[in-house]
């Protein structure tokens, strides 16, 4: 089975925010929770392991920047870091700004019921804008 990432069906290549060293950060299509990101890989990997310590250490300084920068931009009570890869296995870390009208704060993101929030392309583009002025990478 070919993956939806390395196959460029997922993430939407509209919601780029930035290209770093090893990954790229999109915002997720679904804004329900603002500003909730996917930091991708750029070459496929579906585990930690398969990285060398060198890859897993810049991997980790990206994740950092990212939620920093959507702690500034969101103001946000706590950053959500999630690495799962059951749905979609290549590496890609969600990033979700919990903020403090948070519908359920001690919830997981997939937990919380609710219907995918999409934005408009020019309210898009202005988070995309917003969260890209921010960036320290």
């Amino acid at each position: 089975m070919a993956c939806k990432i390395c196959a460029g069906e997922w993430p939407p290549k509209d919601h780029k925010i930035a290209e770093l060293e090893l990954t790229i950060a999109y915002l997720h299509d679904n804004q329900f929770f603002p500003g909730w990101t996917v930091l991708v890989l750029k070459r496929h990997a579906t585990e930690l392991f398969d990285l060398t310590r060198e890859e897993r250490s810049q991997l980790i300084e990206e994740v950092t920047e990212v939620s920093r920068t959507l702690a500034v931009v969101f103001d946000a009570v706590k950053i959500n870091c999630e690495l799962l890869g059951n749905q979609v296995p290549h590496l890609h870390w969600h990033v979700i700004p919990r903020l403090a009208g948070d519908p359920a704060p001690k919830e997981p993101v997939w937990r919380v019921l609710h219907e995918p929030k999409r934005l408009a392309q020019d309210t898009l583009q202005e988070r995309l804008t917003l969260i890209q002025k921010q960036m320290k990478i």
